[in-house]
C-alpha cells in the first residue's frame, strides 16, 4: 500500500507515489490525473491519494480499496 499525491507541475497535473523520484503519471486536467493514478494505486494495493490544489494545498484525500480508511464512516 503506498500513498499518491496529484498536484500541478508547470502546465500538467501530475501523479506521483510519496516514495518515488519519478512521477506516475501526468495529464492536461486534474481529474484526468487523478484517475489515472486511482488505477494505478488500485493495482498496486491501494492507499492514500492527496489532491492538491492549484496553490499547492491539499484539499482532499481519497483512500483507494485496498487500503486502510482511518474514518470509520461509509462515503
Amino acid at each position: 500500500m503506498a500513498d499518491y499525491d496529484v498536484y500541478k507541475r508547470g502546465d500538467e497535473w501530475v501523479g506521483k507515489r510519496d516514495d518515488a523520484s519519478r512521477i506516475s503519471t501526468r495529464a492536461d486536467t486534474q481529474a484526468a490525473a487523478y484517475a489515472a493514478t486511482r488505477d494505478i494505486s488500485s493495482r498496486n494495493g491501494g492507499g492514500e491519494i492527496s489532491l492538491h490544489g492549484v496553490n499547492g494545498q491539499i484539499r482532499d484525500k481519497n483512500t483507494i480499496a485496498p487500503g486502510n480508511d482511518p474514518r470509520r464512516t461509509k462515503g
